[in-house]
Formats: C-alpha cells, sequence, structure tokens
C-alpha cells in the first residue's frame, strides 16, 4: 500500500513505486473508476507516438516517391492558383 497526500491545490504526487509499476511518463493520462461504495481505481491510458502508428494502416495504392509526390502537389497547387485568378 502507498500513500500520498493531496495539496491544497487538489494535486497529488503518485509515489515513485507506483509510476515505475505503472509505466507512467509524464503527459499520460490517469483515469479514476470510483465504484458506488466509494472505492477508488486507478488506471494509466498511456500515450503512443505517432511514430508507433506508421503503417498500422494498408496502403491504398503504391507509394511513388518522393518527387512523383512534390510534382503533383506542384501540379495541384498550380491549377488552383489558376482556378482563383479566373
Amino acid at each position: 500500500m502507498f500513500r500520498a497526500k493531496l495539496t491544497s491545490k487538489g494535486q497529488v504526487t503518485i509515489p515513485v513505486a507506483v509510476r515505475r509499476r505503472l509505466s507512467l511518463q509524464p503527459g499520460d493520462d490517469l483515469i479514476f473508476d470510483i465504484s458506488t461504495d466509494g472505492e477508488v481505481k486507478l488506471r494509466a491510458l498511456k500515450r503512443k507516438p505517432l511514430t508507433k502508428l506508421y503503417a498500422t494502416l494498408p496502403a491504398s495504392r503504391p507509394y511513388p516517391g518522393t518527387a512523383k509526390v512534390r510534382e503533383e502537389v506542384a501540379g495541384e497547387m498550380a491549377r488552383q492558383i489558376l482556378q482563383k485568378e479566373k
């Protein structure tokens, strides 16, 4: 069992042993589940960096390469500029 004090601002420092056990990092969200009898369960909602999500969805088409993508973007931007001038 671990103990912590509530500050006048309603903040609590989570003991090191608890942070380590839950692998808590700055920026992680904590969820407090409160039962009808007043028991509180604490769960960590871990944040995933965007790099962890890379390639999690299947590609809808093969990647043509950076040069081709830049060419397509430049062409689309040129079309939009010409459209505005009309």
